[in-house]
């Protein structure tokens, strides 16, 4: 039996490639990604490499080894990239945080979990098929549904106005969850990020 750790490894950020996706909502886990890149992780400390289908950047944080993985496979096929990666690196599916957008939660709302299903997400199904497993950590980021329309129209399009704005704050919150899981682990982060959202409501009503 494969070995089981909690210590996360690998950060994964799901998107798809090239400079017409750049900015759509289906592209959160890439966003994410370079916001650590920028503000989060040490600035010239992770180096840029290409292999397993993806971009990905090596480096260390608080003394251990870390990779952040950005597949290039495109959305459908991101287990395909993911499973081959974690395999060379020795890394197991609780070593591994997949950061991705959410059509189930409310636009900005952020949402960990230590593992579950794929959603309904078709970037999760394909890591839970190619891992074999689904016992890996998520960071989840909404983006609502479209009031009307086909919602694969709406997962890659773009923000506009004030909807934008929100969204690059959503952005930095999830940025700042990942590091308080590298830091203090995946229960601090959920107790401090999940409970945000729950006062927030509550403080509404």
């Amino acid at each position: 039996m494969a070995p089981v750790s909690g210590s996360i490894k690998l950060i994964v950020g799901l998107g798809n490639p090239g400079a017409e996706y750049a900015a759509s909502r289906h592209n959160a886990g890439f966003m994410v990604i370079e916001r650590l890149l920028a503000t989060v992780l040490p600035a010239g400390r992770f180096v840029e490499s290409h292999c397993a289908e993806s971009r990905i950047f090596s480096g260390k944080y608080r003394g251990k080894p870390l990779t952040l993985q950005m597949p290039q496979t495109y959305m459908n096929l991101s287990g395909c990239a993911v499973a081959p990666l974690s395999r060379r690196l020795g890394i197991v599916p609780a070593e591994i945080l997949v950061i991705s957008d959410d059509l189930d939660l409310e636009a900005g709302r952020l949402r960990l979990r230590r593992n579950g299903s794929d959603g309904g997400h078709n970037g999760l199904k394909s890591i839970i098929a190619e891992l074999g497993s689904a016992d890996f950590q998520r960071l989840r980021i909404g983006i609502g549904r479209p009031e009307a329309g086909k919602t694969a129209d709406y997962v890659l399009s773009g923000f506009t106005g004030e909807e934008e704005k929100a969204f690059d704050t959503a952005v930095t919150r999830a940025a700042e969850a990942v590091k308080t899981i590298l830091s203090s682990g995946m229960t601090t982060a959920m107790n401090q990020f999940n409970a945000a959202v729950r006062e927030k409501e509550t403080e509404t009503k």
